[in-house]
């Protein structure tokens, strides 16, 4: 993908990566004319605390059941990733949870390899049985699949208009902003008609690396279904199967049904997470493989839950909400949004901990309930991780930390200033503790209400906690 960039930003852009690392370098002019470069020290991060409320989020996660597969996320070596066949006639029964879908069920599945032997080229497979005398009809509502090499995790400005959906960092990014649209992928067919007691492949696709720069590369699938009976779900791994010319080859149904059946985990396996009950020591969440309920969270933010507006807060005020919080990042909210997980495999994360692929709806019904007209901004940000309010507010820092915490597109809906329905993709690209611009700033007459949503699914290889924060702007006079 390209991105256009204004000339003040590529400046802006091409000023910081010139900017030395160990300090600040001026030169002193001699006699002669000639110069002489002196080196300062580098000023000390400047941390900044974002006064205001910090509210949990209204709302709760829905119970659809979402297949999880994410651990191992490298893999080394074919095998099962997660299974919820029943144990019975299986060679490694601890490998399979026993866990039926039946009606809306979400499906994600994200994993890598490195170098595998040989570059051999290794294959992503879903599969799903039927174990009922009836067909049962799959519905595939929504689906995307991509490639690493097809949507490289690559640096991008902090906002980018994305409307078209080709602003996207990393697979996982680019697949959750294909099903925010609606998109089902030409690879997906509508319906997939299982016969009684059969079993059909869902997916079947390849993770390349031969002929790569770096033989790295990984697949993240995200897919939103419905099913007309009881379905068993399973992904799997296995290196390419040849054909009698030495090419590569997709493996069979059958091929899976005897990896599925005589099978072992694929490895190798990720960090033991740490139990939730555990006190001291550093925390390990671990990979998630199983099945997490939870796909959707619906929150209307108001002031009280009896209230029907959100009254905007005083110029130079700011609310933020909550999104995403987890054990060790709550922001002072004892708010942990993460999905528990119904099955999982005993080495696994024991909570869907960064809510891959969960769809956020958020309405602010906002109100400005003054006299006079107020100018009102919504900010997508996120603050530096801690669970208490240590300083009395959320921390950011300047400059932020170098590593990106959010890599996602948010849909707003809105009316704008000149009365026109608005409704905007933008990709979002934040390293954590960044001060950011509002993603949205609104002028608000006096006594007037205001509609915005706020729309994401949290996209993969993101980090939380993040805040949504409605802020008054102080007027200068």
């Amino acid at each position: 993908m390209s991105v256009k960039l204004s000339s003040s930003v590529f400046i802006l852009l091409l000023g910081l990566a010139i900017i030395p690392s160990v300090g600040y370098t001026t030169f002193k002019l001699n006699r002669d004319g000639s110069a002489v470069a002196q080196t300062s020290p580098k000023p000390a991060p400047q941390e900044i605390i974002q006064s205001g409320e910090v509210r949990p989020l209204p709302g709760k996660l829905d119970t659809i059941p979402v297949f999880n597969s994410n651990s191992p996320e490298w893999i080394k070596t074919e095998g099962i990733l997660l299974s919820t066949f029943p144990p019975n006639g299986k060679k490694v029964p601890a490998a399979h949870l026993n866990f039926p879908f039946q009606g809306r069920f979400d499906l994600f599945a994200h994993h890598y390899t490195h170098t595998p032997k040989d570059l051999q080229t290794l294959y992503l497979g879903v599969i799903l049985h039927n174990p009922s005398k009836q067909p049962v009809t799959v519905d595939v509502l929504q689906g995307a699949s991509y490639l690493m090499q097809d949507a490289p995790f690559v640096t991008l400005p902090p906002y980018v208009d994305n409307n078209d959906g080709k602003a996207y960092s990393g697979p996982g990014d680019r697949a959750v902003s294909d099903v925010l649209r609606g998109v089902r992928q030409a690879d997906f067919s509508a319906k997939l008609v299982i016969p009684p007691g059969q079993s059909r492949m869902l997916l079947n696709h390849p993770i390349p690396v031969r002929n790569l720069e770096k033989p790295i590369n990984g697949r993240s699938s995200f897919l939103r279904l419905r099913s007309s009976g009881k379905v068993y779900t399973a992904s799997l791994a296995m290196f390419a199967k040849k054909n009698s010319d030495g090419s590569d080859r997709a493996p069979t149904l059958t091929e899976w049904q005897t990896l599925l059946n005589t099978g072992n985990f694929a490895g190798p396996r990720d960090k033991t997470p740490t139990p939730p009950d555990a006190t001291g020591g550093a925390m390990i969440y671990g990979r998630v493989a199983g099945v997490s309920q939870g796909s959707q969270w619906q929150a209307t933010l108001v002031d009280n839950p009896k209230a029907k507006t959100l009254t905007i807060p005083h110029p130079g005020k700011g609310i933020s909400y909550t999104l995403v919080t987890l054990r060790g990042g709550q922001l002072g909210t004892q708010q942990i949004q993460t999905a528990k997980m119904l099955v999982r495999y005993p080495d696994t994360a024991y909570e869907a901990h960064g809510n891959y692929g969960v769809e956020y709806n958020l309405s602010l019904p906002l109100s400005n309930s003054t006299n006079q007209t107020q100018t009102v901004t919504v900010t997508f940000e996120t603050p530096l991780k801690e669970n208490k309010l240590s300083q009395g507010g959320i921390r950011f820092r300047k400059p932020s930390l170098d590593f990106p915490f959010f890599r996602g597109t948010v849909r707003l809906r809105y009316v704008d200033d000149q009365g026109q329905q608005k409704t905007r993709y933008v990709h979002l690209w934040h390293r954590t503790g960044q001060v950011l611009d509002p993603l949205l700033q609104l002028v608000m007459p006096p006594s007037t209400q205001r509609q915005i949503q706020v729309d994401l699914i949290y996209p993969p290889d993101s980090t939380p906690p993040q805040v949504l924060t409605v802020r008054t702007l102080e007027k200068l006079y």
